[in-house]
């Protein structure tokens, strides 16, 4: 019989009540976290950690027996102030990859979400959305940096460098001095002023 995925949701166990991410990943060697939230009616209630792809045949490796519990190289806590639980794996193996549970203990069927839990080999290299997004506001503020350097350069420029000019052609030109006259310009008048004199002194 076919269900609409509404209904799918419904009838699983915990889809509202605890809620965590659909996977997680960890280096091998390393470690990793999960956290899951849960409804405010289950705070005093026992969670687990259970690891396995069938819901009713997983195996609980921890569960809370006061606010936390570790065992061997799993530990989980629950924050019941602000009503999650954090789940820590060390050392993590790559048999370690699986599907996971966040589960709270309760009477009938408990209730669970599933987590996808993947080990990256050791030395695998990783690039994170959050390096990527650190690259591109770098690379935004690298160029909004560079536009800055030309807008200053360009008011220095008109402020600076083209007055500075100016007055250094301006001096040049004052020591110079006003253009000269040709001697031959000096001389001719005198020439022909002297010349009209002497015809004049000669006439009866």
């Amino acid at each position: 019989m076919w269900l609409h995925p509404a209904l799918l949701l419904l009838i699983l166990p915990g889809c509202f009540s605890i809620q965590g991410p659909a996977s997680v990943r960890g280096p091998e060697k390393g470690s990793l976290t999960v956290q899951c939230r849960y409804a405010p009616k289950w705070k005093n209630y026992v969670k687990w950690w259970c690891k396995g792809p069938v819901w009713s045949s997983c195996q609980i490796l921890v569960r809370t027996t006061g606010s936390e519990w570790e065992k061997d190289r799993v530990s989980i806590r629950d924050n019941q102030r602000d009503l999650f639980i954090t789940v820590t794996m060390k050392e993590l193996r790559p048999d370690d990859e699986d599907i996971y549970w966040c589960g709270i203990q309760r009477q009938g069927t408990d209730l669970g979400v599933s987590i996808k839990v993947n080990i990256d080999p050791e030395g695998t290299v990783i690039t994170s959305s959050e390096n990527l997004l650190s690259r591109t506001i770098a690379s935004s503020h690298g160029g909004l940096s560079s536009g800055s350097n030309i807008r200053t350069h360009y008011v220095l420029l008109v402020f600076v460098k083209v007055p500075v000019l100016l007055i250094l052609v301006g001096a040049i030109l004052w020591l110079k001095g006003p253009p000269g006259v040709p001697e031959e310009q000096w001389e001719q008048p005198v020439y022909t002023h002297l010349s009209s004199d002497l015809t004049a002194v000669a006439a009866p």
